[in-house]
């Protein structure tokens, strides 16, 4: 066990920092949300209200909190389009607006999906709306769901965002999953490239597009056509798609090499962000 800021001991189920980056990430959100005077003011790059955004990162908190206690909550069938659909549904069956007690709930919520998952085994798989996941992996996955409505709350609100290097790099688990069941059909069709993805700092992950197919693996591959290296906040920007990667490259957050380097600005629209 690990000690976390708040005195709590962090089980080793999940890795070293993401249990404190879950609840101190659920905490800023709150704050955030708190400090709103008007939540029904628009959300920018959403169709959503603030109050409508803090409203979805509860109910996603709590669904988190379920699978991690072993549930089965069906959600969509894993696509982007499916999981809107289903957001859109939960989101309109939760009237709460109310900036206290939705940022009472973010808290409460990622706390439950903290105490539930100690109780699973590491190597147990649950389902989630984005395919089978072990314990960690469902962690990393609530932390970046959290991180980019947190960002989105930051910027309706403007306030400064939570995201850094640390947390994007405990994200990587999650995305190393999750890309091979969001490529863009039409965008990988005909691109047969290798490459590998590093992030400021070392982190790095390497795909694979043959065929129609993707494959996603923590770490480099061999001959890659093009390594992109990209500051870490940027990154995720991108995966998220809250930022192209045009303006990415002219801020020299983003730059690339190797055979084939023209394909790194292509390199984001091979993923549809869930």
């Amino acid at each position: 066990m690990t000690e976390t800021t708040t005195g709590r001991a962090e089980r080793s189920i999940l890795p070293p920092g993401l249990g404190t980056a879950i609840r101190e990430t659920a905490a800023e959100i709150a704050a955030l949300v708190r400090g709103a005077a008007d939540t029904a003011r628009p959300v920018p790059g959403l169709e959503w209200s603030i109050g409508e955004t803090a409203a979805h990162l509860a109910q996603a908190n709590a669904l988190m909190a379920e699978l991690a206690a072993g549930l089965q909550r069906p959600y969509g069938d894993g696509t982007p389009g499916s999981i809107a659909e289903a957001n859109a549904r939960v989101l309109a069956d939760f009237p709460e607006r109310a900036a206290g007690p939705l940022a009472d709930l973010i808290e409460e919520q990622a706390d439950a999906f903290l105490a539930a998952v100690e109780e699973r085994d590491p190597d147990e798989v649950l389902a989630t709306p984005m395919g089978a996941m072990d314990p960690a992996t469902l962690g990393s996955y609530l932390l970046t769901h959290m991180l980019g409505h947190g960002y989105d709350l930051a910027r309706a609100l403007g306030r400064s965002h939570m995201l850094d290097r640390a947390r994007v790099e405990l994200t990587l688990p999650f995305m190393i999953t999750a890309m091979p069941r969001v490529v863009d059909p039409a965008a990988v069709a005909g691109l047969n490239a290798r490459f590998t993805v590093r992030l400021w700092g070392g982190a790095r992950f390497g795909v694979t597009v043959a065929d129609g197919a993707v494959r996603v693996v923590d770490g480099p591959v061999d001959r890659p056509d093009c390594t992109i290296l990209t500051e870490p906040v940027t990154f995720l920007l991108m995966a998220l798609g809250r930022c192209g990667p045009w303006g990415a490259i002219a801020r020299g957050r983003a730059l690339s090499w190797g055979r084939r380097p023209w394909l790194a600005p292509r390199f984001p629209a091979l993923f549809i962000a869930p």
